[in-house]
């Protein structure tokens, strides 16, 4: 009897979860010697995919073999030791495991009763982000993709719930005055995109100049509170950074949390890179003032070592939430539900079609503990200090920006003796490491000079990790002559 369904028989889908994870395990046989980063040119990879649309099945033996060869192969390395480029952590190997069971059963986390384990894990893991920081009082949260989306999240929940007696949710942003939003001028891009999506726009952001350190310089930021009242503004926000993603610089976040007690701001904190390491004795000082935040942004998929997504929201309380984002609609009505203590996540977030984020988190806390994560976050962080310091005693480099956290900036200085030729050697240099895919890692701007900029956030680098990718970058450069640009 032919099956009329999509699913295989027993047998043949056992050979597949075994082809599968075949191609699981020889990623990690090649870890180490693996390239970071697989050079072509764009038209080529488009052309591996340039197919019309598949009429018919083929063969999943075949199949699996195309994706290793075209995808398995030829991907970023994010998970060896030789990725520097971005925020990018290396998963564990638990989390693919539960990836796969999640899919399995593929729930809906959005109503209680479609995934009522996973509901009560969601819960569990937002509680053990907070005490994983300290932080009893912020009960409240949410799971989303990243960093990106938790900072929308939370910058929404502060429009919301500051505007509330304005009823800002039906009349919307019309005949009141502009909101004014406060931070950094190495505040993440993200919030530029969530002022811009929440119509307060990107005119209202108040980028304060850093101090020597990147910090964001108080004196400046209040002098510019009291302008814009003066000028008839209405300030309703300050965002502090938990760690910047261009250099890890943590603000004076008690300091912060003082000025948006006195003017009657809302506290929101960037932590989606660095939030996670006030876990460590060694930098608790550094996040006092965090506890005073009115919401939190926070990546699992940075220093909790997830695949992505994973990105998270914590806030006081699930009622905040809720306020923000609940609209009745009789195709999810919970009356007859009332009092048996269910969560409904669609009612406290915008996403009614959500994923199981939290069982591979879940999962990895359990496999791993937090002890030994934070052994690794505490190692990242050591590495990240150890590349400062051959930097600084190496007659061949230039170390532009260090910080409490795991990114280090700096530059190839070679045999140059000139501004100029430094410039243009670091600018070419990062097309020139991405051909030779040994190592991968991007580059930045601070103070308007371009820098390499290294993110240490795998758990599986070490201190060879780090001497390999110096000498990389030296043979790179080496194969490299300074350009002169022309100037009229």
């Amino acid at each position: 009897m032919k099956n009329n369904s999509l699913d295989l028989n027993q047998k043949d889908f056992a050979h597949l979860l075994d082809q599968s994870a075949k191609l699981v395990l020889d990623q990690f046989e090649r870890l180490n010697d693996a390239k970071a980063y697989h050079y072509h040119e764009q038209e080529e990879v488009a052309s591996w995919f340039n197919e019309v649309l598949p009429q018919e099945g083929m063969d999943t033996e075949a199949l699996l073999e195309e994706v290793r060869e075209k995808v398995m192969n030829t991907a970023t390395g994010n998970l060896g030791p030789h990725m520097y480029a971005y925020v990018m952590a290396g998963g564990t190997q638990v989390s693919i495991v539960a990836e796969q069971l999640a899919a399995t059963i593929n729930q809906n986390v959005t109503k209680w009763h479609l995934a009522p384990a996973l509901s009560e894990i969601e819960k569990r893991v937002i509680h053990w982000g907070a005490e994983m920081m300290g932080l009893e009082d912020l009960t409240g949260g949410v799971l989303v993709s990243g960093g990106s989306a938790a900072n929308l999240t939370g910058l929404t929940v502060a429009r919301n719930i500051a505007f509330e007696q304005m009823g800002i949710r039906k009349k919307g942003l019309f005949g009141v005055p502009p909101f004014t939003v406060y931070a950094s001028k190495e505040v993440h891009g993200c919030v530029d995109k969530s002022l811009d999506l929440l119509g307060i726009g990107t005119d209202q952001l108040r980028k304060i100049k850093t101090l020597l350190d990147f910090t964001i310089d108080l004196r400046a930021l209040e002098e510019q509170i009291i302008t814009d009242k003066a000028n008839g503004f209405h300030p309703f926000c300050i965002i502090g950074n938990a760690g910047t993603v261009n250099t890890g610089a943590i603000d004076d976040l008690d300091a912060l949390a003082d000025l948006a007690q006195k003017y009657g701001l809302w506290f929101h904190i960037d932590g989606a890179y660095g939030g996670l390491a006030a876990s460590l004795s060694s930098l608790q000082a550094k996040y006092k003032g965090l506890e005073r935040a009115d919401s939190i942004a926070i990546d699992f998929h940075k220093w909790l070592y997830q695949p992505f997504e994973a990105g998270c929201t914590l806030v006081k309380n699930w009622d905040t939430l809720r306020r923000t984002y609940f609209k009745k609609a009789d195709y999810l009505d919970t009356a007859l539900e009332e009092g048996m203590g269910r969560l409904e996540f669609n009612e406290h977030t915008f996403q009614l079609s959500r994923n199981a984020k939290a069982l591979k988190v879940w999962m990895s806390v359990k496999a791993y503990g937090i002890r030994r994560i934070k052994e690794m976050i505490q190692k990242d962080i050591d590495l990240a200090h150890y590349l400062a310091n051959e930097v600084i005693e190496a007659p061949d480099f230039e170390l532009k920006a260090r910080s409490d956290l795991a990114v280090t900036c700096f530059r190839y200085t070679g045999a140059y003796t000139t501004e100029a030729e430094i410039i243009d050697i670091n600018s070419r240099l990062i097309a020139a490491l991405e051909k030779d895919g040994r190592v991968f890692i991007t580059g930045t701007k601070l103070n308007d000079d371009f820098v390499l900029r290294a993110c240490l956030i795998n758990h599986r680098k070490q201190k060879d990790s780090i001497d390999y990718l110096l000498n990389v970058i030296r043979e790179t450069a080496k194969t490299l002559q300074y350009e002169p640009q022309d100037t009229y």
